[in-house]
């Protein structure tokens, strides 16, 4: 038996698992699913000194408070610069990382320059306009490739803002996260913004896999995503 921790993307919360937990759990694994500090659940908590930095801790305290061994370390999007930072943090506890469609990043690199710069553009204008200059807002759903109305009412209803300062906090690593072997899962039904880190996964000998869905592959394609998960462990 494994232990995942499924970590989500900016603006989601632990939530967005439920269509993907339940089918790891009747696998018979241990799954957990934090919201990170300042979205969601826990938007309460949410000021401009939240950071990347924060949500590393968060992760790093769920592994160590529960006592988890042979983790396997999913992050969805933005979470691919905290499951580095995890792993980083502690490598013993981590059996495997997963990007799901997310930031392949070293250290000293933060995940506003690791976007296309067009995107990495747009998402400084509506910080400096509608987030009141620390704040993400929500992007559209359809921009992210979901297509059903049902999943963009259910996901709309749900999602909040992302503190910025976790997009320009550059990764801090030791080098260690080196020992966690790694693979790459990329969504390919939409404008493939982490194709680039998909072909940065390739370089270093990740397995790079394909999920033909949109970004929101928990949502849109649960049981896709689930196989390619058992698979991996």
């Amino acid at each position: 038996m494994s232990t995942f921790v499924l970590v989500h993307g900016a603006w989601h919360g632990g939530w967005v698992w439920q269509r993907v937990a339940p089918l790891l759990r009747a696998a018979g694994h241990e799954v957990h699913t934090p919201t990170l500090t300042g979205v969601s659940d826990r938007a309460h908590l949410l000021s401009p000194a939240v950071g990347l930095g924060t949500h590393v801790e968060d992760v790093v305290a769920l592994i160590r408070t529960w006592d988890l061994d042979d983790v396997v370390l999913v992050g969805h999007s933005y979470a691919g610069q905290v499951i580095t930072g995890v792993a980083d943090r502690v490598p013993d506890r981590v059996a495997r990382r997963v990007y799901l469609d997310a930031f392949v990043g070293d250290d000293g690199e933060a995940a506003v320059d690791l976007q296309p710069e067009t995107i990495a553009g747009h998402y400084r204008e509506s910080v400096a306009t509608a987030g009141f200059g620390w704040l993400i807002p929500v992007r559209s759903l359809q921009v992210l490739g979901v297509t059903e109305q049902s999943d963009v009412d259910w996901l709309s209803a749900r999602l909040t803002p992302h503190p910025w300062l976790s997009y320009t906090e550059p990764l801090r690593l030791t080098g260690a996260v080196e020992r966690v072997p790694a693979a790459f899962a990329e969504c390919t039904d939409w404008m493939r913004v982490f194709q680039p880190h998909a072909e940065r996964a390739a370089a270093r000998g990740w397995p790079v896999h394909t999920i033909a869905t949109g970004h929101e592959a928990m949502v849109t394609a649960p049981k896709d995503l689930a196989g390619l998960l058992l698979s991996l462990v």
